[in-house]
């Protein structure tokens, strides 16, 4: 009985084992398979960004005036948002981590506010720009249209990415809020990983169009 009681609890721990590598090999699987993604997503985003550095070097006026119409004021507060969700973000992933489900909840939720907030105020300065007359264009006649074709690609591309991001917490959260990452938090690091993405993308950008 007790040999038949030994071989019994070996097997059990045989099984936790084969069970716990399981979830760990399919944690890691899902994290690989959003660094696919991700990579699919900086080539698209490096073949925009060449494009807007080929035309600052051939087109240096319209550069230079171009910046002298961009509110580096309002986009400077938005990235600040920006940064910010991506902390809130790390937070909700620790909070879950610690069994603490509505601290999860509350920190996600911020990490959503601020993608809103952040696509809030890239629609008002779309719309100051337009009004400028800095608009998505085709015309080559045109020096504004030229410039705005390569300035609303990269940044309303990347808004999109945000758009989805929002999206995709709400859908964390929504998740969250039944239970589903109370003992495997890795949809929460998924998120994390695409959210932490958008926001170097845009550090890039913002960089690039607003400062240099």
């Amino acid at each position: 009985m007790a040999e038949l009681t030994a071989d019994t609890l070996h097997a059990a721990a045989a099984h936790d084992d084969h069970g716990h590598i399981s979830e760990e090999e399919h944690n890691n699987n899902m994290k690989l398979g959003v660094w696919l993604y991700l990579a699919s997503e900086i080539v698209i985003f490096s073949i925009m960004i060449v494009g807007y550095i080929i035309f600052r070097i051939n087109e240096k006026d319209i550069v230079a005036q171009a910046h002298d119409e961009l509110g580096v004021g309002l986009v400077t507060a938005n990235t600040f948002v920006l940064l910010a969700s991506s902390f809130f973000m790390v937070m909700g992933l620790r909070a879950m981590q610690q069994g603490n489900r509505q601290g999860m909840l509350r920190w996600i939720g911020l990490t959503a506010l601020g993608g809103i907030v952040f696509l809030g105020g890239q629609y008002i300065e779309y719309s100051e720009l337009a009004h400028l007359g800095i608009a998505l264009g085709f015309d080559d006649a045109s020096a504004w249209s030229t410039f705005g074709m390569r300035f609303y690609a990269p940044t309303f591309f990347h808004g999109a990415h945000v758009f989805v991001g929002v999206l995709w917490a709400l859908e964390v959260m929504r998740r969250g809020a039944k239970g589903r990452y109370d003992h495997n938090p890795i949809g929460i690091e998924m998120f994390g990983l695409y959210w932490h993405f958008v926001d170097v993308v845009w550090i890039m950008l913002f960089t690039l169009i607003y400062l240099v």
